[in-house]
This record gives structure tokens, C-alpha cells and sequence, in this order.
């Protein structure tokens, strides 16, 4: 009987877990999806956080700011090529989210910087951010932590180390 309710509290929890990091959010004529952030060691000073926005209106609108209580200062920046140099800058006008697009913060590219943090972020827990828009407004949203290191929430942030990748 113990088996049972470990496993339908296991079904319960995964269950959650997927709703958490497939929620999507609304604000204006804009919907944020695919939130997540990824853990910290426990000393960082910084973190990054991940979206994807979607402009369902006939106007452009602009990610101006964002915020939260789990650092000192959050910025939106970029990683870009510049002379030849991987380099990150803090977008200071802003991200545009052009009308009828979808705009991409991830790894690598646009982001949510965390400077300051107050703790580190760790597997399994969520960060809280008010993103700002320039015409949509405030929204505040939660961002699932995977794993150290992960490319992506969901199955690029699973650890595939164990797993049999051999043709049977």
C-alpha cells in the first residue's frame, strides 16, 4: 500500500512540475511562454533567465525592465559577436517585440541578467521576475530552475548521461 501512495504522490508531483514550466502568461496583446532559469553554484554572484514572447498585436511593444527580490539588480543584455570577441551587453533601450513576431531570450543571445543574487537559484525551485513593457505593462511571472548547465527547460535540461543512446 506504501508503494501506491509513493507512486501516485511521484505522478502528482510530475504532473505539477510540468504545469509549472509549461505555464504561459498574458499581458496586452503579449503571451510569455517557455520561462525557466538554470541552477547556481553556491557562491554565484549572477544568474540568467529564459523566455519566449509572443506579439499577437498589430504594434510593437519593448521588454524595458525586470525585476526581482532574488537579486540586487537585474538587467536585460546580449550576448554577441563583437570583433571576433563573445561579448555581454546590457540592452539599455530595452528588447523590441516586433508586432506579429516572436522574440527569444535564451542561452547564448538575449537574456535576463541577475546580478546581486541572494541566494542561489537550485534544481527544482522557481524564481520570481515583474517584466515590464513599454506599452503592455507589468506581468509578474515565475521562472522553473533545471539543472546546472542545461541548454533548455524541459528535455534539453534533462541529464541524458545514463541513458542507453545504443541502437537495439
Amino acid at each position: 500500500m506504501n508503494f501506491m501512495k509513493t507512486l501516485a504522490a511521484a505522478a502528482a508531483l510530475t504532473l505539477v512540475s510540468f504545469s509549472v514550466s509549461a505555464m504561459d502568461y498574458t499581458v496586452g496583446d503579449l503571451t510569455i511562454s517557455k520561462a525557466w532559469t538554470r541552477a547556481t553554484p553556491p557562491k554565484a554572484k549572477a544568474g540568467g533567465g529564459f523566455i519566449e514572447i509572443v506579439n499577437n498585436g498589430s504594434e510593437a511593444d519593448r521588454l524595458v525592465a525586470a525585476k526581482s527580490d532574488v537579486s540586487g539588480k537585474v538587467e536585460l543584455h546580449e550576448m554577441a559577436v563583437i570583433d571576433d570577441i563573445m561579448k555581454m551587453r546590457e540592452m539599455k533601450g530595452g528588447i523590441e517585440i516586433p508586432a506579429g513576431e516572436t522574440v527569444t531570450l535564451q542561452p547564448g543571445g538575449l537574456h535576463i541578467m541577475f546580478m546581486g543574487l541572494s541566494q542561489p537559484f537550485e534544481e527544482g525551485s522557481t524564481v520570481p521576475v515583474v517584466l515590464t513593457f513599454e506599452k503592455a505593462g507589468d506581468v509578474s511571472i515565475e521562472l522553473p530552475v533545471a539543472k546546472m548547465g542545461a541548454k533548455e527547460m524541459g528535455h534539453g535540461a534533462m541529464d541524458h548521461s545514463k541513458m542507453d543512446h545504443s541502437k537495439n
